[in-house]
């Protein structure tokens, strides 16, 4: 009897060891390769606990690398057959790059697609409409956003049009300490991303304009953005000391630690401030040309994600991408990190004020998004890095707003033959 218990025991664990390598083998990793080096926690400690209550047979891990660093190193890894299975998916021609070099799955079929319109799929779908090859994720928003503490102290009022931003922020220089406007130039993408393609709808007006760029009716040349530039240009009084070794981290800090009165913003920054702004602080909209001005900003389709075409994880991706189409994932998203949008059809209610803030300005205002991302930086030069630079030097007072708009077109009718 006892001969025969040993036996049994032994029968019963070598057939649970027998299990341990199967049940190992259930579990799929899947790796995320994104550029948001600062929401690691957000995907850590929410997103991917989230997924996995409904799929816990699959491990997420969220790699992000640095901003700058993302795009050389995805393509080396990719280059490399490391990159991970899931690939964060910037708007319109890097990623359609990845896609027809063979990187990207293209998603046909894929039902999560199904809760989101052609015109939030447009920033990764082929040009003729027939492919789309990243989920899309959320939108930024661009505007400005302001110390409140600071603007009752000097009795400011919220500008709606340039002649009032303008007198706002002499009267900030005259009448304080403050740094009336937190920009630097060092990175020069600031200077394009939040000044350029943030005031500038207003002058050229929004979609009307960025279609007429790519049809080539347009130039940038034209008034619409030489004066763009020229309004750019009046900043340079108000940027404070050192502006021009001022990087993006040393910005934020500026405006964080109270130093500075007005930011020139995109909606991603809300969760920094958030977290390391210990005063009130609004949103406003592009001041306008005039009052009663139709009003545009830009509300740019900002952030995807795809498949790696190497992958040997893709039904369990198409899983996680179909789960990032839901209700649940939307809300998630837009609740956790305030000043990405969901681009979804489902209904979420933003709880952040200064979030909530910026979203209403899509009823009150004509959208449009950053005129160089979509065709006009396909060629070299690349229009999206002229405008970086050329934006960076005419408020360092080194390009005439006249010389930055014709370098701009002089390099985009190199190769694009509509501007030919």
């Amino acid at each position: 009897m006892g001969i025969q218990r040993k036996i049994t025991l032994a029968a019963a664990l070598a057939g649970l060891m027998a299990l341990l390598p199967i049940t190992a083998s259930a579990e799929t990793s899947l790796t995320i390769e994104s550029w948001r080096n600062d929401d690691l926690e957000i995907w850590s400690d929410k997103i991917i606990p989230a997924f996995n209550k409904d799929h816990p047979e699959i491990k997420v891990v969220f790699e992000p690398s640095p901003p700058a660093d993302y795009n050389a190193s995805l393509n080396a890894r990719l280059a490399g057959g490391t990159a991970g299975d899931l690939i964060t998916c910037r708007p319109f021609d890097a990623s359609l790059e990845l896609f027809k070099n063979g990187t990207l799955e293209p998603l046909t079929g894929l039902s999560g697609l199904d809760s989101f319109s052609n015109v939030a799929k447009s920033a990764w779908t082929t040009d003729d409409g027939a492919t789309t090859f990243c989920m899309p994720m959320a939108s930024v928003i661009h505007g400005f956003m302001y110390n409140k503490e600071i603007f009752k102290e000097l009795n400011l009022s919220v500008p709606k049009t340039r002649d009032e931003f303008m007198a706002v922020l002499e009267k900030i220089k005259s009448g304080s300490r403050y740094t009336p406007i937190a920009l630097g130039t060092a990175d020069q993408w600031e200077a394009a991303t939040m000044g350029f393609q943030n005031v500038g709808p207003n002058f050229w007006k929004g979609e009307e304009g960025r279609l007429a760029l790519i049809k080539g009716s347009a130039k940038y040349t034209d008034a619409a953005y030489v004066d763009t530039f020229k309004h750019l240009a009046k900043w340079a009084p108000y940027m404070g000391k050192g502006y021009t070794a001022q990087k993006y981290p040393d910005t934020q800090n500026l405006f964080t630690l109270g130093r500075a009165a007005i930011y020139p913003a995109g909606s991603w920054d809300i969760a920094t401030f958030n977290a390391q702004a210990d005063f009130e602080f609004g949103a406003f909209p592009p001041p306008t040309g005039k009052a009663g001005d139709d009003c545009y900003i830009s509300d740019h389709t900002d952030i995807g994600l795809g498949i790696n075409k190497a992958s040997k994880n893709k039904e369990a991706a198409k899983t996680f991408l179909n789960w990032m189409a839901t209700s649940e994932f939307a809300d998630l998203f837009a609740n956790s990190l305030p000043g990405f949008f969901p681009l979804s059809n489902a209904k979420v209610t933003i709880e952040d004020p200064v979030a909530s803030e910026f979203v209403s300005w899509r009823g009150k205002c004509k959208s449009t998004i950053r005129n160089s991302y979509q065709i006009l930086s396909r060629g070299t030069p690349n229009l999206e890095n002229e405008l970086w630079n050329v934006s960076a030097q005419v408020i360092n007072g080194k390009m005439t707003p006249q010389d930055a708009a014709k370098q701009a077109e002089t390099g985009l009718a190199k190769w694009y033959a509509p501007h030919k």
